[in-house]
């Protein structure tokens, strides 16, 4: 995998951002010289990055440096070469509504970031805001011009910060990318949901059953709004994949949602019981805040900002450290139906910090995603 050197933190000053592979202003590469890469529906895909303790990405491991399980079982580890050369579909999903309404003028300079955190390579990118509600902007394209007028018609919603929901129909719209395009989300809210009808067990199958890495950009939400948000989120009496152990029990209909997705993760393999304190702990994470804990579960990033400069850090960080990242895979073996939870570690560096993919999901009509 070809690693590029990361930029001094906050270097905004600097004449380029390296973004997913590219430095701006590279000539495309030619049909010849596109990276290979495998599509297969059963190929796992964990995004890792890799730090050591001053924040500087380590870019010199190889796949024997990490081991993977999969609920608790070891896998065999391929590192894919050049993926961070690999087309891109990007979804840009910015809250208008709640307090979002309020650090629109924050993000002027938006388009100028994200074209320098995507770089040049083939790319098709798609704008959304939300309020109580989605509303498409711009549909996916490769014309960074469009992509400015889709921004440019951001304007401020109603009380409504339904992230979840945001999230879900993010990963709709992606869906649909060519099977050689990464996705990935760029998602900018507050911390907490107010609003979303999608719930927890249906979110965390949206954002695990495709290859879709999430970065968040959030800022706090009020102590009224912390206060009124987490039933919905943490009970969901709604039905999960039909036919599967998520399945809605008539003779049950009060059950919490949650515990029935985590126990049935543990009927799936059983040594997770082991560990649902640390994943309760997660959950808990989730509903102070949204944004971060969807950004950990796909292996992506979360940062807080308080206004402009802060919000424009966080993204040439973000930029710094995507070429940079690893992209493990393995092929699972008989994997069984429904939640998966991933363990990514080093073998021998200790001290280093490691950020990766933590679940997917298989569906028996769909394959590993």
């Amino acid at each position: 995998m070809r690693r590029l050197p990361a930029l001094l933190p906050f270097a905004l000053a600097v004449p380029f951002v390296p973004g997913f592979g590219q430095q701006p202003g590279t000539p495309p590469a030619s049909a010849d010289q596109t990276p290979s890469f495998r599509v297969q529906a059963n190929l796992v895909l964990v995004p890792t990055l890799v730090q050591d303790n001053s924040g500087r990405p380590i870019f010199t491991l190889t796949a024997d440096d990490f081991t993977i399980t999969d609920n608790g079982v070891p896998q065999k580890i391929v590192l894919e070469q050049d993926a961070d050369g690999q087309p891109l579909s990007l979804v840009v999903a910015i809250e208008t509504g709640g307090s979002g309404a309020g650090r629109l003028d924050q993000y002027r300079d938006l388009g100028i970031l994200i074209e320098a955190l995507v770089g040049n390579i083939d790319h098709r990118v798609a704008v959304i805001e939300f309020d109580s509600k989605q509303h498409l902007l711009q549909d996916f394209t490769p014309e960074w011009g469009t992509v400015n007028q889709g921004l440019s018609a951001v304007t401020s919603g109603d009380a409504g910060a339904a992230i979840l929901d945001a999230v879900n129909y993010s990963v709709d719209l992606l869906r649909d990318s060519p099977p050689a395009y990464r996705r990935a989300i760029l998602l900018i809210s507050e911390t907490q949901d107010r609003g979303s009808d999608i719930g927890l067990a249906e979110t965390v199958r949206s954002v695990s059953d495709t290859n879709t890495i999430i970065y968040s950009l959030a800022f706090s939400s009020t102590k009224a709004n912390f206060k009124q948000n987490g039933s919905r989120i943490l009970n969901d009496d709604r039905p999960g994949p039909p036919h599967g152990c998520m399945g809605k029990d008539p003779t049950a209909p009060d059950q919490n949602k949650l515990l029935q997705f985590w126990n049935c993760l543990g009927l799936l393999a059983p040594p997770l019981r082991v560990a649902q304190l640390a994943v309760l702990a997660g959950v808990d994470s989730l509903r102070r805040n949204v944004p971060e804990t969807i950004a950990q579960l796909t292996g992506g990033e979360y940062y807080k900002f308080n206004n402009g400069r802060s919000f424009e850090q966080a993204l040439v960080t973000i930029s710094n450290h995507v070429p940079n990242r690893y992209l493990l895979s393995f092929h699972p073996q008989s994997p069984a139906t429904g939640p998966h939870a991933l363990d990514v570690k080093l073998k021998d560096f200790p001290k280093f910090k490691l950020t990766a993919r933590r679940a997917y999901w298989v569906d028996t009509s769909l394959g590993v995603k």
